[in-house]
């Protein structure tokens, strides 16, 4: 039994030593890494100077080694594979026809991943990570705030505005909040297509500067906070009555005019009416 035990113990120790050298040849082995935001342009260069007249290079994407381009010098031929992987890389590939670089145009997240460059000279191993465009953070007041402080006795709700800072479909990126340059608060996700949501509390009367911020590896967003135009008392904002622009004032007195006009014009016209039926009667009689 003991034997057995130690076997078992040896093939598991050999097999975890196996994994972690599969890992270290594949981060290990990659001769850059790039990150774009999508839409963007990427050049994976090949790091020749010049293709020799016998060269073949091939460009393969994936842990699948799908061969996504070539150049076969010998018989003066670029190939593009448009349709490989439902045609997720259709009129995006371009090869430099001196160097036999990879350009990626117009990216996508779908094209982050692992690619391979193969040919009688070199052999090199890329990582591109692409990132979505991110959105401006939107600052908004907590609509329930004022009615719950109206049926509150707390005087810090009657002393503090809360607000919230809000981003949708987003995925790897950290929302932050901000005062001056100091990092108030945070909240992370890995997750694509995503919504997030970050609350802060200031007093009604703060004159400090604060800043909403979405980032990424490689781009931010900022929106900065306006304390006097989000930031009304609550007491301002209930009592406050309803103003009206001044075209739908102008409007409002235009139809009560018109309205009037015709009211005017309606009963003349029955007055007229009635005289006139009086006189025929009269007239009979």
């Amino acid at each position: 039994m003991t034997s057995v035990v130690i076997l078992k113990k040896m093939v598991h120790v050999v097999l975890i030593h196996l994994c972690l050298w599969h890992l270290v040849g594949v981060f290990a082995n990659l001769d850059a890494a790039e990150s774009v935001t999508e839409g963007d342009s990427v050049t994976l260069y090949s790091g020749l100077t010049e293709i020799m007249d016998d060269d073949l290079i091939l460009w393969k994407f994936g842990s699948e080694n799908i061969l996504i381009a070539k150049i076969n010098v010998m018989t003066s031929r670029i190939t593009v594979y448009d349709d490989v992987l439902d045609g997720r890389f259709r009129d995006r590939l371009k090869l430099d026809h001196q160097t036999g670089s990879l350009i990626i145009s117009n990216t996508r997240t779908e094209h982050t991943g692992l690619y391979q460059l193969q040919s009688n000279s070199v052999r090199k191993r890329f990582s591109l990570t692409v990132y979505a465009r991110l959105p401006v953070p939107d600052i908004s007041r907590d609509s329930s705030q004022c009615s719950s402080s109206s049926s509150s006795s707390s005087s810090s709700s009657q002393q503090n505005c809360s607000l919230l800072c809000s981003v949708v479909n987003v995925g790897h990126v950290t929302l932050c909040w901000y005062k001056g340059n100091s990092l108030l608060s945070s909240i992370s996700v890995s997750d694509l297509s995503i919504s997030l949501s970050l609350p802060l509390e200031v007093e009604y009367q703060d004159k400090n500067s604060y800043s909403c911020v979405i980032n990424n590896p490689i781009r931010n967003q900022t929106t900065h906070l306006d304390i006097t135009q989000l930031c009304q008392p609550c007491s301002a904002v209930t009592e406050k009555s309803p103003s009206y622009p001044p075209d739908s004032v102008s409007r409002i007195v235009l139809v009560s005019a018109v309205a009037g006009s015709l009211l005017i014009v309606v009963a003349i016209g029955i007055f007229c009416i009635c005289k006139k039926n009086r006189q025929t009667d009269q007239e009979e009689c």
